[in-house]
């Protein structure tokens, strides 16, 4: 993989985005709402962004996780001519899509499901699912049961022993890639899925080309029994997760770095695989609705732009919109959104921040493909180096409310700084320690000129 060293994702939930129906109908003409996503393109441009990971757009009963057919687009979005179209645009602007592959389970409209419904063990589909029991039931009364996604018998999970199902996958795959032409796939509750299908998935996408990304969403685990040569490319990165919201709320530093230097550090774990990291999504609360301090929205995002592994924005936390799970509901996590609030935020200044830093690491190989170095900490301040052959970029962060001077030995030979921010140049004798003047809620960034 080349193209994801400089990605800098934007993650859209296109049902909620658009503000379609919460429930399909299956019977009202296609309306396109996914044209609204294309509006949105000048600011993706803007930011920095040069990929975008689409939420579910195929045809589903509700949220779009629970797919009733794989080779339609959700006619509450639109139809697949809409979605060509919009990443036809998406590619002229140069910016990478990658769909979401909710391949784990399918929802209770899906075709062969129905089928089972209807003729219970006669069904020539009865072994396309995984764990059904004719002697046992659900909370639909089905007459029988089956393993389903958490619980939740609206999910109903796909068994990847039957070699129909796996060509049935394949052939979804080939038909996105073909007609869509799509950059890759975030593959949903790829922790659920059969590892030796995930094996064969990624054997069938580098064939059709050695760029084709594939992403999987883990949540618990030794993330390299995922990615890896042979199956998949990057995983979540939810241990960084928890660290980047959960640091800056108990003024704790150290619980951050402790996992960075697990993961990236010298001998780190993960220190070769290119993790996909966020601050939030669709499955989260805001990352405005997380911080105590919403001040240390600043350092959370410097570091989530600036760690080893590729950064993600979920739409609409650029603007610091809020959203928390209520009753069990993930409606306020993924509202609709018009573009007039990229000129009515109130929060100019971290879109502007957001955007030095998005320039910041495209540009950098530093940050795209560096090393990672701890170079100080303590409960309320830290500072790392990313550094690569050609470059070295030093990041300093304070999640306190008072003003700190942060102090470590220049063992790195550097005599001038440049502090990217700010746009000013420091310049420091051999022998001196270096010292770094951080304001409240502050982050800075150097670039060492020499």
């Amino acid at each position: 993989m080349t193209w994801t060293k400089n990605a800098i994702f934007y993650h859209i939930y296109p049902l909620g985005l658009c503000d379609a129906p919460l429930e399909n109908d299956f019977t009202s003409k296609p309306i396109e709402r996914l044209k609204e996503i294309e509006d949105w393109i000048p600011h993706l441009k803007s930011l920095g962004i040069n990929a975008l990971y689409l939420g579910p757009v195929f045809e589903s009963t509700s949220h779009g996780y629970d797919t009733a057919d794989y080779f339609t687009v959700d006619r509450r979005l639109g139809t697949n001519a809409t979605l060509k179209k919009l990443i036809t645009k998406l590619h002229k602007n140069g910016i990478k899509i990658v769909l979401d592959g909710v391949f784990n389970h399918v929802g209770r409209n899906f075709p062969q499901f129905l089928d089972v419904l209807q003729n219970k063990g006669s069904s020539p589909f009865a072994s396309w699912f995984s764990g059904i029991n004719f002697n046992g039931n659900t909370p639909y009364n089905d007459g029988f049961s089956y393993d389903t996604w958490g619980g939740h018998y609206n999910l109903v999970k796909l068994n990847f022993n039957n070699g129909e199902v796996k060509n049935l996958i394949l052939k979804i795959v080939d038909f996105w890639i073909k007609e869509f032409k799509i950059d890759g796939l975030r593959l949903d509750a790829a922790d659920c899925i059969d590892l030796n299908f995930l094996k064969e998935l990624s054997k069938f996408c580098k064939s059709k080309s050695e760029e084709f990304f594939l992403l999987g969403e883990i949540i618990f685990g030794d993330y390299s029994r995922w990615a890896n040569k042979d199956t998949l490319d990057s995983v979540t990165n939810y241990e960084a997760y928890k660290g980047l919201y959960s640091s800056h709320n108990s003024l704790n530093y150290f619980e951050i770095a402790y996992s960075l230097n697990r993961e990236f550090g010298e001998g780190g774990i993960y220190k070769d695989l290119p993790l996909y990291n966020f601050i939030d999504n669709h499955d989260v609360n805001r990352i405005a609705s997380t911080l105590t301090d919403i001040d240390n929205i600043y350092p959370t995002y410097a570091l989530l732009l600036t760690m080893p592994g590729i950064p993600s924005i979920y739409y609409g936390s650029e603007f610091a919109i809020k959203g928390t799970k209520q009753n069990n509901s993930d409606k306020d996590l993924r509202p609709a959104l018009k573009t007039d609030i990229i000129k009515n935020s109130e929060n100019k200044q971290l879109i502007d921040f957001i955007k030095v830093l998005c320039k910041l690491r495209v540009d950098s190989e530093a940050l795209a493909e560096g090393l990672y170095k701890q170079l100080f900490i303590s409960n309320k301040q830290f500072a790392f180096l990313r550094y690569s052959k050609n470059e070295k970029i030093i990041v300093a962060l304070n999640c306190s409310k008072e003003c700190s001077i942060i102090n470590f030995q220049n063992n790195l030979g550097i005599t001038s700084l440049l502090d990217v921010l700010n746009e000013k140049t420091i310049k420091l004798n051999l022998n001196d320690n270096i010292n770094i003047d951080l304001k409240e809620n502050e982050a800075k960034i150097f670039k060492v000129m020499s």
